[in-house]
């Protein structure tokens, strides 16, 4: 007869290998921003590597000259730089139970209910903290820079290796409301306006607006007699969004992390992309017995990062009040 320890081990791997897209399902869900990367094709899985190399695309070939006949030609090397390097950040939780929960669960509906609940609550966990980090600033210990690191209130930073102070094309944009002005649904769409334009080069132009609560209402109050709403696309992805030029307007509470302050990011997702390791993609592994203690411990762990490959067409509006 199978052991408790092994019942349960095999429901709970069963359960997350047949379903092993469920934790990015649920962040999807439940997170603007990785729903837009995962609908674009923007979540890239990668095989190893010391770093996550990103190259970059920033600016023009110097050694373009106008010449006539015999002219000397430049044939200089052009000084770019030419990579962004964000190194590997790791997650990990556990489905967990003692020996005494496997032996009071003994027959085949407990042990099937507690194995259930438990890979449940591991995935909402997992899926909870992953929404929180994409917003992050990656201040807390091998946390994942999410957007307060690479999308900063005054645009400056280390980011993916490069100091912006040092190599300030690699500066993001920002505008905050001027003086002690209170952002009003009656100003806000100029804001938003000034922000947009610094933001749009050619073709490229922010796609989505991800807002905090109190910016995303004023926009949707200075809209309601337009009724400006996106189109069915972000609904079906389960997030109500207005609209704005171009880009979907969509409110996440996770936004303004580790702050009371309002912002607005404006994001252009060609040049923002999830990497994960597909080894370690919330992969289960083999379970663990604890030597000193009575229970089974399966671990389920993530690898990744988020990049950005081009900081000056990504901007975030911050109110100064």
């Amino acid at each position: 007869m199978p052991s408790p320890n092994s019942v349960f081990t095999e429901m709970v791997t069963t359960t997350l290998r047949n379903h092993p897209a469920e934790v990015s399902d649920n962040v999807s869900r439940n997170n603007a921003l990785y729903s837009r990367l995962k609908s674009r094709g923007k979540i890239k899985k990668l095989s190893g590597g010391y770093e996550i190399v990103r190259p970059l695309d920033y600016a023009e070939n110097s050694t373009y000259q106008r010449y006539a006949g015999y002219d000397t030609l430049n044939v200089q090397a052009s000084d770019v730089l030419s990579a962004a390097k964000y190194d590997w950040v790791q997650a990990a939780i556990h489905v967990t139970a003692s020996g005494r929960e496997l032996r009071m669960n003994n027959g085949k509906e407990q042990i099937i209910d507690l194995a259930s609940s438990r890979t449940r609550n591991a995935m909402r966990t997992a899926s909870n903290n992953m929404s929180l980090d994409i917003y992050s600033d990656g201040s807390l210990t091998n946390q994942m820079g999410g957007l307060a690191h690479l999308i900063q209130n005054a645009g400056t930073g280390t980011v993916g290796g490069i100091n912006s102070s040092t190599y300030t094309f690699w500066k993001n944009k920002f505008y905050e409301a001027p003086g002690t002005n209170t952002v009003t649904k009656s100003n806000i769409k100029g804001y938003m306006n000034t922000t947009w334009l610094s933001l749009v080069r050619g073709t490229d132009k922010p796609d989505l607006i991800v807002s905090t609560h109190d910016f995303f209402g004023f926009y949707w109050e200075s809209l309601q007699d337009l009724q400006r709403y996106a189109s069915a696309d972000s609904a079906t992805a389960g997030f109500q969004s207005l609209k704005y030029v171009t880009a979907d307007v969509m409110f996440d509470d996770n936004t303004n992390f580790a702050t009371t302050g309002e912002k607005m990011y404006f994001l252009n997702t060609d040049y923002l992309e999830m990497v994960v390791h597909r080894d370690a993609n919330w992969t289960t592994l083999d379970e663990k017995m604890s030597i000193n203690q009575d229970g089974v411990v399966i671990p389920i762990i993530w690898q990744g990062q988020m990049t950005c490959s081009n900081r000056a067409l990504q901007g975030v509006l911050i109110d100064a009040a």
